[in-house]
């Protein structure tokens, strides 16, 4: 399971970020389910990007050196509250089950 000192490191490594609103931890990391081989899955919530690939990536950068393998999703907070009452979507899971790690 992710220790609260990784916690840390990913919030102080990704909140300077200006356009990140919140950072949801979810999956089996948030559920305590997880084996010492799960990665960490984070929904990354902006209030708009142009270039989500290119934001995953500088997101990704900044985690290098982390003993984890990431998941990492960005989308809008208007997609995430859109989405998050749709059954079988991640934005439900994770308002379910998620553990918010920021908010701006």
């Amino acid at each position: 399971m992710i220790s609260k000192k990784t916690i840390s490191t990913i919030i102080e490594r990704l909140s300077d970020f200006k356009e990140i609103e919140r950072i949801i931890l979810f999956g089996s990391q948030a559920r305590g389910e997880a084996l010492s081989k799960s990665d960490i899955d984070l929904i990354v919530l902006t209030n708009s990007f142009e270039d989500r690939f290119e934001v995953s990536r500088r997101l990704r950068k900044r985690l290098l050196g982390i003993e984890y393998a990431f998941d990492i999703i960005v989308m809008t907070t208007k997609e995430f509250e859109l989405d998050k009452n749709i059954p079988g979507t991640i934005s439900r899971y994770a308002s379910r089950e998620g553990q918010i790690l920021y908010a701006a």
